[in-house]
């Protein structure tokens, strides 16, 4: 079935005027309906929350330095509002809030949240892929283009699992150097985002499927590409475990606490916890016990320095519908005019193409420890996030096929000038 929905999409994708109906048409193909009516939750459906000790909460907050402060109070801000935020908290962080000056004007514990928003649960969600359906996508990918593909491991999750990453390159296989420009496209830093890693498969299926086609084939012919959808692979497998969502975020270290979960967005060593991450193992928002503490940062790290070539960036995310790029870190432009000019093209010609709004990442609030951060201060790289559409974590198979055209055309205009970024400066 996923392997017939994803075929239906690609072929979706090419159409002229590409729209987010053509998931009816996508539906229909594959014999089910369009858009069914959603699930009512079983009775017992929200047990798996009920020793959950988050809360859903809203709190005031004027401006980008209130929401940097209720990051390091804790607060996983999911959502933004003009005069206030919204997010999830631990219950010892939500009692400290009044204290440090923060006003809440609505909370509920996260079980009473999920009743009132949530009413598709994975198998309603069926054309998502877990850790399994998308390593067996990798493979069939891999194995289906033998002469334009590889498939490599970055490293180890810490549970164990491989963090794949599919090579696109015809010259060159495996861990074999290029001197071409490379692009790095990831999915699923954060565990509940299971839309991301559908963008990021949903880019890999299409570049081989247009393989021939004059635009594709001309990036395969002089671009090194690299496209890695789960980098949280423990924690994605542990949102959706029980058969019913998490609402999980981290990664599955145990910490000293006996909690477990470092915020891998929050890991990198780019003015690592220095705002908007908390040092409370509990919190979302954790940075770890130190930068590139992680087994799946550490990977990331390990590849972006291997790669010289590496020229561009995407770390996908969601949601809010926003093209970021640095600084995420500090609140300060990018001091480097040329750089910054490369940036602020890119993020406007990626927004215009998916209707995302770009910025300058710290403009909604400073959080240091980012990947993009960490790969342009490293590397040079020019890093971007893009954080997809929607208004829910689980917005449900629907906006598959709607966010994977959009935002396979923004790939599309990356690759484009990954050649030559520095041409945006001119």
């Amino acid at each position: 079935m996923k392997a017939r929905l994803l075929a239906t999409a690609l072929s979706l994708l090419a159409a002229p005027g590409f729209c987010s109906p053509a998931f009816d048409q996508l539906s229909a193909a594959a014999g089910s309906p369009a858009m069914p009516a959603p699930a009512e939750p079983q009775a017992g459906a929200f047990d798996q929350l009920a020793g959950d000790t988050r809360y859903w909460v809203s709190v005031g907050a004027e401006d980008k330095y209130d929401r940097t402060g209720l990051l390091e109070a804790g607060l996983d801000i999911v959502e933004l509002k003009p005069a206030y935020v919204s997010g999830f908290i631990e219950k010892n962080d939500l009692d400290q809030l009044a204290a440090k000056g923060y006003i809440t004007t609505t909370r509920q514990p996260i079980a009473e949240y999920a009743k009132k928003h949530l009413k598709d649960f994975p198998a309603a969600d069926a054309a998502y892929h877990n850790y399994d359906e998308t390593v067996a996508e990798l493979r069939r990918l891999a194995a289906e283009n033998p002469a334009e593909t590889s498939l490599i491991s970055l490293g180890k999750s810490v549970q164990g699992r491989d963090l794949w990453c599919l090579r696109v390159n015809p010259a060159e296989k495996g861990e074999n150097p290029s001197a071409r420009p490379a692009a790095f496209f990831m999915g699923n830093h954060h565990g509940r985002e299971h839309l991301s890693n559908e963008v990021a498969l949903g880019l890999a299926a299409y570049l081989l499927a247009r393989k021939a086609e004059p635009e594709v084939k001309k990036y395969l012919e002089t671009l090194d590409i690299y496209i890695a959808p789960l980098t949280n692979p423990d924690g994605a497998e542990y949102d959706i475990a029980s058969g019913k969502y998490r609402w999980h975020r981290k990664n599955m270290r145990v910490n000293a606490d006996k909690s477990f979960g470092v915020d891998l967005n929050r890991n990198y060593d780019s003015r690592w916890c220095s705002a908007g991450a908390s040092h409370s193992p509990q919190a979302d928002t954790y940075c770890g016990p130190a930068a590139f503490s992680e087994p799946e940062t550490q990977a990331v790290r390990d590849f972006v320095t291997a790669h010289a070539n590496l020229k561009t960036l995407m770390s996908y995310h969601s949601y809010s519908s926003l093209i970021l790029y640095p600084w995420a870190g500090k609140d300060a432009q990018v001091e480097n005019e040329r750089d910054r000019k490369v940036f602020d093209s890119m993020g406007k010609a990626m927004g215009t193409i998916t209707g995302y709004k770009p910025q300058k990442a710290s403009d909604l609030y400073v959080a240091a420890g980012d990947t993009g951060d960490w790969a342009y201060e490293a590397r040079g790289v020019f890093a971007f996030t893009t954080e997809l559409e929607g208004t829910s974590f689980y917005p449900g198979a629907a906006m598959i096929t709607t966010a994977v055209g959009k935002n396979v055309k923004a790939a599309l205009y990356m690759l484009s000038v990954t050649a030559d970024p520095y041409g945006l400066a001119l």
